[in-house]
């Protein structure tokens, strides 16, 4: 009787030993998890306020556009000078809005900082829909593996075991190439 016993109890630590390699590849999916949750919730943020940016040149630049092209319409002889002084001054200060590289706050320069940051928020959140499926991968595995303890069907740990290696797989696309798998979203 005790070496039924004894063999119990080596598979009992056999499945309390893939537990917790589950538990553990659990615990590094859901921090990588929130790691890309809140770089992706930053670059969104980041996007909108450069969007919003890039929307206040907008319209700052019909603002300009609209005043010179009432002033164009000033009768002849109208402090013509002064006119065309404030007009080039203008035109100036529209083209630096247009493009700015040296302060980098250009329109052309603001627009392609807001679509950086609107890959990087995508970038973070294909991460994070795989991180996401492999913590629910690994916690249907512990739930399965911890079922065979009780029940005995040593087919709950092996299913455990196939959804750990899954889980471990997601994990590992999500780290390295978020972008090979777009099934999940």
């Amino acid at each position: 009787m005790s070496g039924g016993h004894g063999a119990v109890e080596g598979s009992n630590k056999r499945v309390a030993l893939l537990i917790s390699v589950l538990a553990l590849f659990l615990a590094f999916s859901e921090t990588l998890g929130k790691a890309a949750q809140t770089d992706a919730l930053g670059a969104n943020i980041e996007a909108s306020n450069l969007w919003a940016y890039f929307q206040a040149r907008t319209i700052r630049s019909t603002t300009v556009k609209t005043v010179d092209e009432m002033v164009a319409l000033l009768p002849p002889g109208t402090n013509a000078e002064a006119v065309q002084a404030k007009r080039a001054e203008w035109a100036k200060t529209l083209a630096r809005w247009e493009s700015e590289p040296a302060t980098g706050e250009g329109r052309k320069e603001l627009s392609a900082k807001a679509q950086a940051a609107q890959e990087k928020r995508d970038l973070a959140l294909e991460r994070y829909h795989h991180y996401e499926l492999a913590s629910a991968a690994f916690q249907i595995g512990i739930v399965l593996a911890s079922a065979e303890v009780i029940t005995g069907v040593v087919a709950l740990v092996f299913a455990g075991g196939l959804l750990g290696l899954a889980g471990g797989a997601l994990l590992g696309f999500g780290y390295f190439a978020p972008h090979a798998l777009h099934l999940f979203h």
